[in-house]
């Protein structure tokens, strides 16, 4: 199985996501997802990253550091970059 569709899998444990989506696309729907729980349901966002385990020390560094972006827009990038950290796990320990 190819690394989008294992992406859209893991991802599509927190958001819903239809199965063949372009890492783009991806990513353009959780900047949305996330602009909409900033704005809605931060708790729900927290808990999230927290369960994907995304560093929250370099995810406040890079608020800072990419200020000139939409907060969506980085959480989102960094939630993805977790995400596909485990998918290279993944395929390092099963074969």
């Amino acid at each position: 199985m190819d690394d989008i569709k294992v992406l859209s899998r893991i991802i599509g444990k927190d958001f819903e996501l239809e199965e063949e989506l372009s890492e783009e696309l991806i990513r353009q729907k959780m900047i949305h997802a996330f602009s909409w729980l900033l704005d809605n349901d931060i708790s729900k966002m927290m808990n999230i990253l927290y369960r994907t385990d995304v560093d929250e020390e370099r995810l406040k560094s890079l608020l800072v550091s990419r200020s000139q972006l939409p907060s969506a827009e980085v959480i989102a990038d960094e939630y993805i970059s977790r995400q596909k950290q485990k998918v290279e796990t993944w395929k390092k320990y099963s074969t």
